[in-house]
């Protein structure tokens, strides 16, 4: 038999370990009872962000009964050592993904990208604003280190992004600059700041509160690749008040479950073009009477951003094409 029926927020996961912040403002550590484990075995149980509901067990420890359904999260395919996606097959020969939740149940998420030291990966940034769009997730661009380029540079690369209507703020962890204003932005509201290794997400988290005292280290001289310094998920919380998740660098992202033929809904200076296509079905790429291969054209739309949605469309067409026809999964390049 157990006791103490409570609910709360997942604000920290580490090796199946769950830290949970109750709704009396203690907090407990939990693990998951076994058969969501078994119900749940292509996603992720239990992320950062989730309600549950946990009990203490007769011996005295606590466990997770049951999680509350999410009303938006961050996913991703579920990556392999090797940094890919995990796509298999099951027993019937039908493609299966498994989902890593990054953060449930955001209030915004933080797109954090170097404008150099590590170069800036604005193909990352494409498939992450993909993600929010589709989860309906409120979007903030953080360009970092505006301290290693000219002023200028740093608002060239990040231009077609405002001209969309992305908010962008120009940060620098070592100067100060942007701070105060990415600091207002977290303040009262549950964030994730998410962006590949080494593009100073936690360096911005101390420059914002020095007292969380994250460990920060160089990005590599030899590699130029950002070293994980955060290696658990996890909220915390702000002196402003709110919740702030610092979470692993992303060194890949292929996104989850996401359907070949509406990707192009999930990129705002794209989307109004669509309607205008010859063909409904339109790809945007070889048809003739393609409204936004006009755009393209035309100075509309940015060439870069529109490469980024044909190669994310390519590849989600393969997936599409493995799922239907059984191609073998080691054909995809």
């Amino acid at each position: 038999m157990t006791t103490d029926k409570q609910t709360g927020m997942v604000i920290k996961s580490q090796s199946g370990f769950y830290t949970i912040l109750c709704d009396d403002d203690t907090q407990i550590t939990a693990r998951i009872r076994g058969r969501l484990k078994k119900e749940r075995k292509d996603a992720t149980i239990v992320a950062v962000g989730d309600q549950v509901r946990w009990q203490t067990l007769p011996e005295g420890g606590k466990v997770i009964e049951e999680i509350f359904e999410r009303d938006r999260a961050l996913a991703r395919l579920k990556p392999l050592s090797s940094g890919r996606g995990t796509r298999r097959w099951d027993r019937k020969g039908y493609l299966r993904e498994r989902e890593q939740v990054i953060i449930a149940n955001p209030d915004q998420v933080v797109f954090v990208i170097a404008c150099a030291q590590p170069e800036p990966r604005l193909r990352m940034l494409d498939r992450l604003l993909v993600g929010a769009e589709r989860q309906h997730i409120p979007p903030l661009i953080c360009a970092n280190k505006v301290d290693l380029v000219d002023a200028e540079e740093a608002r060239k690369l990040f231009r077609s992004y405002m001209h969309i209507g992305y908010d962008v703020i120009y940060t620098s962890a070592r100067t100060g600059e942007g701070v105060q204003a990415l600091h207002a932005r977290l303040a009262g509201q549950i964030s994730a700041l998410i962006g590949p290794s080494g593009v100073g997400k936690t360096s911005l988290l101390n420059a914002i509160q020095p007292e969380l005292g994250k460990r920060v280290k160089e990005v590599s001289l030899a590699t130029g690749k950002g070293k994980h310094t955060t290696t658990v998920a996890e909220l915390v919380p702000l002196e402003v008040g709110g919740w702030v998740a610092d979470t692993p660098g992303i060194r890949a992202l292929a996104l989850f479950d996401l359907d070949p033929e509406e990707i192009d809904a999930y990129f705002p200076d794209i989307a109004p073009y669509v309607p205008k296509c010859t063909f409904s079905d339109c790809s945007h790429r070889v048809e003739p009477g393609c409204a936004v291969r006009a755009a393209l054209q035309a100075g509309e739309i940015d060439e870069h951003r529109y490469e980024s949605f044909v190669r994310l469309h390519q590849e989600h067409q393969k997936l599409a094409d493995m799922y239907w026809w059984g191609i073998d999964e080691q054909s995809m390049p």
